[in-house]
């Protein structure tokens, strides 16, 4: 039997007129359970237009913050902090000024410069971090590229001195490529209105002058692969042509990578395999890994993903099991063909943002429940709760091509 999803009948939060972080969007969170109570904790991705920074002829720009929010019932009902944002882009132009002090105390590149998106909260080896789809300088209003005829603002706020040379970083500020930032995250003092306190940079995850690339998260422990731990994340790059087996499929796609230290992982030295790519009807535009993996029993993990077919028919989700290889990646196993979530409701369907999408960057097990946060038509959020074991049980029913397996 198909699990039986439960969805909040409205959305949880909204865009805040008169907020100006927060005017436009508000979508696409990452919870994470209260180590010391049953209180969850978001991060959301909010935007609203930045007037004072618009240039004559060009749109307004539409930089791209992180806040917080909590809920003391099980996901359905959230209060959020819309006085300030829990993380925000430093909204620099000159190339002197374009650096942050990570994690060891050195004075780095900011990639989270422009944007901060989509963030996903998870544990690795007992310390939490947040991955962040970053932009190096804000466009105008993205979403219009989806229009028809579309309009492409994501070049109108890259100053002319990226083009004075050609190293990696300048060809990530010249495509204004996403590049994915991991960040450590104290959630004592998020939780505490510390903000300031409670992001340290860490490193970028991906190389934004290979490809842009999102959706890219950490297994919660390091890896025995080729005889040595690593730290192994999932990505999903727009051009898989630029790694390994990616001239053999023609969307972008679900990879897999790994690395001894996580600066590592943006570098030459990270080893790329591609995990998943699209096979069905819905994912005939692309797919990615939507949150990180949940441990299951027996060496396996849950991973919800994403497919889309096109501007139409828009953004699903479904899962996929992956089974540990000794000394080698994780394999898909399982793969449900079923799109098993998707905008059904009146406020989940499009208004502004063309594209039907219900998106998935949250999901943790609380009790027998998945609980699992979203965003819908691009500017709200949504919560939806499937019983844990039942869906696992339906994922298990295909094999890692989607066929039904006759014995289960």
């Amino acid at each position: 039997m198909i699990p039986q999803f439960k969805y909040s009948p409205g959305p949880v939060l909204v865009p805040q007129p008169g907020c100006d972080w927060a005017s436009k969007m508000v979508l696409n969170p990452a919870i994470i359970q209260d180590p010391d109570s049953s209180r969850l904790h978001m991060l959301f991705r909010a935007t609203g237009p930045w007037p004072e920074a618009r240039k004559e002829g060009s749109y307004d720009p539409y930089p791209i913050f992180l806040g917080y929010a909590y809920s003391d019932d099980r996901g359905e009902n959230w209060s959020a902090d819309f006085s300030r944002p829990a993380l925000a882009p430093a909204l620099k132009q000159a190339k002197e000024e374009i650096y942050i002090t990570d994690i060891r105390g050195e004075r780095v590149r900011n990639y989270a410069n422009g944007c901060i998106e989509d963030p996903r909260i998870f544990p690795v080896e007992d310390e939490l971090y947040v991955s962040v789809a970053c932009r190096m300088f804000p466009p105008g209003p993205y979403w219009m590229l989806d229009q028809d005829p579309p309009i492409e603002t994501r070049y109108d706020y890259i100053p002319s001195w990226v083009h004075e040379q050609d190293t990696p970083f300048h060809q990530a500020a010249r495509t204004n490529n996403t590049v994915t930032v991991l960040f450590k995250l104290d959630l004592a003092k998020l939780t505490a209105g510390q903000y300031e306190d409670a992001f340290t940079y860490v490193c970028p995850l991906t190389d934004g002058s290979r490809s842009d690339n999102r959706d890219v998260f950490l297994f919660p422990q390091r890896m025995q692969i080729d005889g040595r731990p690593q730290y192994v994340t999932l990505h999903r790059p727009m051009t898989p042509s630029a790694f390994p087996g990616g001239d053999a499929v023609s969307t972008p796609s679900i990879y897999i990578a790994a690395a001894e230290r996580l600066e590592d992982l943006a570098t030459d030295q990270a080893v790329h395999q591609l995990l998943a790519s699209s096979i069905l009807d819905w994912e005939e535009n692309r797919i990615g890994a939507s949150w990180p993996p949940i441990a299951i029993k027996d060496e396996e993990w849950l991973i919800s993903y994403h497919g889309k077919k096109d501007a139409e028919f828009g953004y699903t989700q479904s899962f996929m099991i992956a089974r540990n290889v000794p000394g080698s990646f994780p394999e898909i196993i399982h793969r449900c063909p079923d799109r098993l979530m998707y905008a059904q409701q009146e406020w989940e369907l499009p208004t502004d943002y063309p594209t039907p999408c219900l998106f998935t960057t949250g999901g943790i097990v609380v009790g027998d429940e998945l609980i699992m946060a979203y965003g819908a038509a691009d500017q709200k959020v949504g919560i939806s709760w499937v019983n844990f074991e039942s869906l696992i049980a339906y994922v298990k029913r295909f094999d890692a091509q989607g066929g039904s397996l006759a014995h289960v």
